[in-house]
């Protein structure tokens, strides 16, 4: 028997992305090995047209380091930047 861990990924949203998730954060329960295209997947699913808008022009924080290579790990904290003052 194959058992798959899961993790609770924190996820915190500013500015767009938390309007578009109607929240400031929460918590996903996804695989230990969830890269961030996982998490995309599931923000896509969880909230719609909204948050594909804003994640079409996010980054993302992950241990302090700026990204948007979606095959990097998520790890244990998410945090989806969109673009602020039109940047």
């Amino acid at each position: 028997m194959v058992e798959t861990s899961v993790t609770g990924v924190s996820v915190r949203y500013f500015a767009a992305a938390a309007d578009a998730a109607g929240r400031t954060r929460e918590s996903l329960e996804l695989p230990v090995t969830a890269d961030l295209g996982q998490v995309k997947s599931v923000l896509l699913a969880k909230y719609g047209p909204d948050m594909e808008r804003v994640l079409k022009v996010a980054a993302f924080l992950v241990d302090s380091e700026l990204t948007r290579d979606l095959s990097r790990t998520a790890g244990a904290q998410v945090d989806v930047l969109p673009p602020f003052a039109g940047g």
